[in-house]
């Protein structure tokens, strides 16, 4: 297959994907299409599958490519327990795609409606979690799948009894956050050449997984000391 085709049967599950984005995985090691005489790349199923795992891994767990890159290696010398090419575990990215929820998208329309329907709260959640400025809907009013994710840990903590109020703390770091990776992505971002935007979306996906885990280590050690 072409490069047009691999797009083409990725944008269904990926609408973000783009040309730039795949030939930026490719020159991350990610994927070693065959070349023709031409020096055309030529991609094959085997390919396909490689992608949807990237790009699945990258969206639903946010691992940054580092750390794809050595699960494929362990697939590919075939430790996972599947076949020695690991196209089963490759395959299976397939029936775990969700809808996209990467960087700016918002191809997802989901209404107020079907936001409270997904997620099970009632609405004065929702109007709670807005006037708190923790939810925002789009221009049109539409949610996307991150606003779900957003209503679900929300409602999940208040089954543990952390307020809305409570949240506020979550949000002021966050916007903290976000404005320390923006500065540092940025200037990537505005580079020259192709894959620029790519290359910046993964340093701010690494960066926020380590975040995660830093913020992590830190919230257990703080409660440790107090429980102690």
């Amino acid at each position: 297959m072409s490069i047009g085709s691999v797009l083409a049967l990725l944008r269904e599950d990926f609408p973000d994907v783009t040309i730039s984005k795949i030939r930026f995985l490719e020159s991350e090691g990610l994927i070693s299409p065959e070349r023709a005489p031409s020096g055309y790349r030529r991609f094959s199923q085997a390919d396909c599958d490689r992608l949807r795992f990237v790009l699945t891994a990258q969206r639903d767990r946010y691992l940054p490519l580092k750390v794809i890159k050595e699960q494929l290696d362990t697939i590919d010398h075939g430790n996972d327990g599947s076949s020695g090419n690991g196209t089963r575990l490759l395959s299976s990215a397939r029936s775990a795609v969700a809808p996209a929820t990467d960087f700016g998208s918002r191809a997802d329309r989901v209404s107020r409606e079907s936001l409270i329907e997904r997620t099970g709260v009632d609405s004065a959640f929702v109007t709670e979690l807005q006037r708190s400025g923790l939810l925002t809907p789009g221009p049109a009013g539409f949610f996307d799948e991150d606003a779900v994710r957003l209503v679900e840990a929300a409602a999940a903590l208040a089954s543990y009894g952390v307020e809305t109020r409570h949240l506020r703390a979550f949000k002021v770091s966050a916007d903290r956050e976000a404005g320390l990776v923006a500065q540092i992505a940025s200037p990537i971002a505005k580079g020259k050449g192709t894959g620029a935007r790519d290359r910046a979306e993964e340093l701010v996906r690494e960066i926020a997984a380590l975040s995660v885990t830093l913020h992590t280590q830190l919230v257990k050690a703080a409660v440790r000391d107090v429980l102690d």
